[in-house]
Parts: structure tokens; sequence; C-alpha cells
């Protein structure tokens, strides 16, 4: 028939008799039951798709001759189109398709368990036919759907379950919703349908569901960091949910910083104070990195929260200036529990924080001066590495002076030897007294009140001996001892015939020695004797008389307090389990207070040195600035070491300004000098 003109007879009577099939294919989909209608559809494709392909094979000479001569659609295509025109569009099925497919997916939603090939193969047979078809009558309702679904959910959800509940829902319907477009979906539907969700499950009640009682604050406190992780995972995938995270997070870090830095009870204690902060640094530091994925913002959040907290209190230098010192201290006498390299390390990052680095510097002198003087200093490593890490922060000017106070002691070392050697004596085997001398530079060290003591003739004669030797090799200079900052290592006999070796202070020996040659003393004669001022001398015999177990003294009357007329002996009752007893002597009542307000006077005095200077750098470089400028351009350079008030950089400017270093002209100011 195609090769001899009937091709238009044959092509036509297929369209007829291929339409009058397709009838009967929609009545008898169209009255499948709700429940058997997907299968039904199905079931009716796969057999026309088959018969498709035989009518095809068997017209394939007119596909070739007369379809293609007369610009036909071919066979197959034909026979695609009249299943969509009469069953796929016909008005019944039209409507009830999307509806089918809605429904099962929602049983699935629900929990059931679905036939999902009845779906995949609706969905390909949609696609195949015609792509536009599949997104206009079944992929927009379906998103429409969903939205509406999750909604829905969202609002029960976030009303009955806690926020760890909420997350995991999210997180699993997430993951079925991908899964599902994995399996019967186009793979375009796929980023669709998760958006939605997170748009309707995390990003409309992102703020409510961070802010919850059992949200963000909660899992911090309780360092819940699995359910944090869910929660920072999920609201990263939408706009503004990590910054909601970070603000909140941030909000709550100030507030308990503020908390425990401003707390009375906290400040009594504060190497106890900054080993909190330390692991609250640390907490924070596992969170960005195990939680938040080494987030440049959050570490920035926590950098800045820390910055802000730790400078409310004006005493956060001197307490990490003591934290150092405690540590270092520790580790002499032998704490294994700590690894002073890796605690060093952690303090700098607080160091670093730190507005009045050189209110720091001040106390860590005098702590380390402390230390280096009575022999505590963890080691020369240990101290050279906290010094280099200063200096890394601060300049080699920061240092300088600690450096040399390292060096003053290993010369001091050196000095003794050679003194030995030099009276021909044994420092460890002499007989008599042993002097351990340290010859310390006044310039570089802090400085402080001495008291005076007048020491035993044996230990004078020393004194003395190693005076006449150093001012011989050094004729210059000038030795002046500081009685008050030295220790002594006392053998005691006591009445049972037990021996001691009592670790005192320089003026507990001279006091002690005193009862070499006298059974019982008053304190008049024992401050006629040693010229100790009565007032140290009072804390003195305290401390040898009434601290319980350290008792070496009997005091009559026994009364808790001191009077010029009460009369000491050596207590012959006196008992311990140790050879070596260490007594230390009582502190002065409010010392602490005095010294900080002595610290903060030599800091704010040096402070107008430095400022002076920095403005000088400037003003040498610029030769003409304004007033903000000036002050802008001074404040950065001394940022390192202060953040200085500008009301104070101001009064320096007018100080400079009266002694003709810079003149003012209409508030533009020029170097002068």
């Amino acid at each position: 028939m195609a090769l001899h003109g009937f091709g238009e007879k044959l092509y036509s009577g297929l369209v007829t008799t291929l339409t009058r099939h397709l009838e009967e294919v929609s009545a008898s989909i169209e009255a499948a039951r709700d429940d058997q209608f997907l299968e039904e559809l199905n079931r009716r494709w796969l057999e026309h798709d088959k018969v498709l392909t035989v009518i095809r094979d068997l017209l394939a000479l007119m596909d070739t001759t007369y379809v293609s001569e007369s610009h036909k659609t071919p066979v197959l295509r034909l026979g695609l189109d009249l299943w969509r025109d009469n069953v796929i569009h016909s008005k019944e099925i039209q409507a009830r398709l999307p509806d089918a497919l809605l429904r099962i997916i929602q049983r699935e939603r629900m929990g059931e368990v679905i036939i999902r090939d009845s779906v995949k193969n609706t969905k390909m047979l949609m696609t195949y036919l015609e792509p536009s078809l599949y997104e206009k009558d079944f992929e927009k309702p379906f998103l429409d759907d969903s939205a509406i679904f999750y909604a829905g959910e969202s609002q029960v959800l976030i009303e009955c379950c806690d926020c760890r509940e909420y997350l995991k829902m999210v997180e699993r319907r997430l993951r079925e919703e991908k899964e599902r477009a994995s399996h019967y979906l186009d793979d375009r539907t796929e980023p669709k349908i998760l958006s939605i969700v997170e748009e309707e499950m995390i990003a409309k009640p992102m703020r409510r569901l961070v802010h919850m009682d059992s949200g963000l604050v909660s899992m911090l406190l309780r360092d819940e960091y699995e359910d944090l992780g869910r929660m920072y995972s999920l609201l990263r995938r939408c706009t503004g949910g990590v910054s909601t995270i970070r603000d909140l997070m941030t909000s709550h870090l100030r507030e308990t910083g503020k908390q425990l830095v401003t707390d009375a009870a906290s400040s009594r204690n504060p190497v106890d104070l900054v080993q909190r902060l330390l692991d609250k640094k640390d907490k924070y530091d596992k969170i960005i990195t195990g939680v938040f994925g080494d987030d440049k913002t959050f570490q920035t959040a926590v950098s800045t929260s820390f910055e802000y907290f730790i400078n409310l209190n004006s005493r956060s230098p001197e307490f990490i200036s003591l934290y150092v010192d405690d540590t270092l201290r520790k580790a002499s006498e032998g704490d294994g529990g700590k690894d002073v390299e890796i605690v060093l390390h952690k303090v700098m990052t607080l160091f670093r924080y730190l507005q009045e680095k050189d209110v720091f510097e001040k106390y860590h002198k005098q702590n380390l001066a402390n230390r280096l003087v009575s022999g505590r200093a963890v080691s020369d490593d240990a101290e050279r590495s906290l010094i280099v890490k200063l200096g890394v922060e601060c300049g080699h000017n920061y240092t300088s002076k600690l450096e040399e106070m390292l060096t003053d002691i290993k010369f001091s070392q050196d000095i003794m030897r050679r003194f030995y050697a030099s009276q021909g004596v044994d420092e460890e085997a002499g007989e008599g007294p042993t002097l351990a001398a340290q010859v310390l530079t006044s310039a570089i060290w802090p400085t402080r009140p001495s008291t005076a003591c007048k020491l035993p003739d044996e230990i004078h004669d020393v004194c003395e001996k190693f005076r006449a030797y150093y001012l011989g090799s050094h004729a210059c200079r000038k030795l002046t001892w500081q009685t008050d900052l030295g220790t002594a290592d006392v053998v005691a006999t006591f009445g049972n015939g037990q021996k001691h070796e009592l670790n005192v202070s320089t003026c507990q020996m001279c006091v002690l020695v005193l009862f070499n040659s006298a059974d019982r003393l008053s304190c008049k004669d024992i401050q006629q004797a040693t010229a100790i001022p009565l007032p140290d001398l009072k804390r003195c015999l305290w401390s040898l008389a009434c601290v319980p177990d350290m008792n070496v003294l009997c005091k009559n009357p026994m009364k808790n307090d001191i009077a010029e007329d009460d009369v000491f002996c050596v207590n012959d009752n006196f008992t311990s389990n140790l050879f070596q007893v260490k007594i230390d002597t009582a502190a002065v009542e409010e010392e602490s207070e005095s010294e900080q307000q002595e610290i903060r006077q030599k800091v704010e005095e040096a402070r107008k040195y430095q400022i002076d200077a920095a403005i000088i750098r400037v003003m040498k470089a610029q030769r003409v600035l304004n007033l903000n400028s000036l002050v802008t351009e001074v404040a950065k350079q001394l940022q390192p070491r202060v953040l200085p008030d500008p009301a104070v950089i101001k009064k320096r400017i007018e100080s400079l300004i009266e002694r003709e270093y810079l003149e003012d002209n209409k508030n533009q100011y020029q170097y002068i000098a």
C-alpha cells in the first residue's frame, strides 16, 4: 500500500484505529478505583508501548516513504502523541493523575510502605511523552502540596518537641526527600523539594528554634556537640542561618564571660578565675573546630568576645600574671600534671586580648623577680620561652629587662663560685654559715622598700668578706643588702633531741639565732638586738610562735596578738613528721591593695613617656597633622602594649606644646623641636 499510492489511506487508518483503541483504554483507566488507578495506567501504558513497537516495525516502509515525503509524524511518535492526547490529556485522567501521585507520596511521608515503581513508572511516562508534562501536571502541584505539608508539620513539631527532637526530624525529612527524589522523581526536582523543606522547617522558624529553652544556649551549656553540629549543618543551608547562630553564641559568651570576670567571689581566687577562662576558651575552640568547621567568622566572634569581657576587669593583667607565676612555681616543685609549654601557649592567647599589656608587664616582672630570687623558677628554658612569646607579641623593648634579669641570676651564680674559690672554701662542705648572694642590677629589677635587719655576727662576717671580694673587682659599684628578700636554712635541735632544718626568712633567722645564747627574750629585747622595725618583727614572731604545728617558739602570755612585753622561748616540745620545715612569714594586711595602687601609679607614669615618644615619632614622620589623625596614629603605634584613652593622648599633646616640641596652628599640629 505504501509503495502503490495508498500511504494516506494506511496512515489515516492507523490514526483512526489507534484513537478508537486509546479511547477504550482511557475509559478502562478512568473506571479503575483510586487505589488501582496508577497500576492500571502503568499496565495499559506498557501494553501500548509493546504494541506500538510492533506497529512501527510493520509500517517501517511507510515511515521511510510516505511519512518522510509528506512530512507526517513518524509512527512511533504518532503513537506516543495519541496516547498523550487521548489518555493523559483525558479530562478525568488529567485531573486524577496528580492527586493520585500526591496521595501515594503523602502516604509514604506518613510512614506507610508504598509500591514505588508505580510512581517511578508514571514519572518516566510523563517525562517520556513530553518533558513539560511532568513539570506542569505533577512537579508544580507536588511542590505546592509539599510546602503546605511541611509548614503544617513544622508548626506541630515546634509546639510539642524540644529543639533537639525537632532538628532530628528535619534531618530525617531532608534525608527522606533526597532518597525519594533519587528513586522516583526527576533529578531537577530534588533541589526544589529540599529547598521547600529548608524554607518551611528551617528558615521560617529559625529564630524561634535557636532561641528555644532547649536551643543553642542549652546545647552550649550542656556540651551537646552532636546537636550543635546538627543545628549548624541545617541552619547553614538557609540565608542568615549561620549569622543567627553566631550572634546568639556571641551574646551568650559575652554575658557568661562578663559574669565570670566581674564576680567578686571569682576575683578572690585569681588562679582559678584564669583557669576557668582558659577552660572556656578551650571549649569554644573545640566547638569551632569540631562543630562549626573552623569557620573564621566564629573564630573572630570568640576572640572579640574574650577581648570584651576580659578587659571589663581592670585586674585581669594581674590575674593572668599570677596564673603564670602559679604555673611556673608548681612546675618547679615537680608538679607533673601540667605541660608548662602547653599551658604558657594557652595563656598567651588570653594575653593577646589584654588592652593593658604594660600592666601585665609590671606584675610579671615582679613575679619573675620573686621566682628568681626565691629559686622557684621552673627552669631557665621555660622562663626564656615565655619571654620569647611576649617579645613576639609586643617587641624586644617589652622583654629586654626580663632577659637581663635572667642574665643577672646566671652571673650571680658564677660570682658565688668564684668567691668561694678565692676563699679556698668548698661552698657546700665549708664550716660555719654559707652565703648565697644574688647580685642584682637595681635599674633592671623592680624596686621595693627594704626592711632593715641587723645580721648575726657570723653572718655579717661572711657578708663583709663577699662585699670586699665583689667591690675589689667592681670598684665603682655599690652593694645594698636587701635582707627582707632572703631566706635561710637553720638546723635546730629541740628538747627531745630531735633535729629539724627550718626554712625561714632572713629576719626569722636573725630572731632564732638569738636563742643560741638566751633562754627567754621579750619582743622589745629582740627588736633591740635585730633592729627589725616593730611591725615587721611582730609579723615575724607571730609566724614563729602562733601558727599551729609551726610554733618553734613559745609565747607568754599565749594570745593571738604580739605585744612588746610578750616573752618568747624555744618550744622544746616542737615535733614534725618532716625533717625540713618551711615557716612562712605572715603577710601584711592590705599589702596587696597598696601594691596594686603602686604598680598602677608606676604604669601610668611610664605611659606618659611612651605616649610622648609615640607622638614625637608620628610628628617627625608627618611634620603636620590634625588632632584626630594624630590621636589615631599614636593609638595605632601604642596598641601592641596598651590601648590609651584619647583624652590622655590629648593631654600629652598639650604637654608637648608647652615644652615647645609641637605648635598648635588652628588645630593643625606642627613638629618644631
